[in-house]
């Protein structure tokens, strides 16, 4: 079977792994979060991924640094839903901890991508 070249990227499979771990952790909130807090925070987690996926589909430098962006962006965005998911006593300070090391590993990792693309 082909490997497609974001599969060969660590920070798409770190990205990857952290979606799960989210699904897994949004599965203990409660019920009335289902369409608020969890659906964001689980779509937040696969943009990383997905963005990092779709722009290696791009033929411009340009276009992959883009989608890189905005994978970058996604990351923050969990960041701050993750945060206040601690905040509001869904999410314990453990995981809150493991979620905000591998997305400061994730985000170093995109930056350092989003960089070699623009000097590609």
């Amino acid at each position: 079977m082909k490997q497609f070249s974001f599969e060969k990227l660590n920070v798409w499979q770190k990205s990857r792994a952290l979606s799960v771990m989210i699904y897994g952790v949004t599965k203990k909130y409660p019920p009335d979060e289902k369409f608020g807090l969890t659906s964001q925070m689980r779509r937040s987690a696969i943009s990383i991924a997905s963005n990092i996926a779709e722009g290696t589909g791009r033929h411009s430098p340009k276009d992959k640094a883009r989608f890189t962006e905005i994978a970058y962006g996604s990351t923050l965005e969990l960041l701050n839903q993750t945060i206040l998911s601690n905040d509001l006593e869904y999410l314990n300070n453990t995981d809150l901890e493991i979620i905000r090391k591998q997305l400061s590993e994730i985000t170093a990792m995109l930056d350092g991508l989003y960089k070699a693309q623009l000097n590609a």
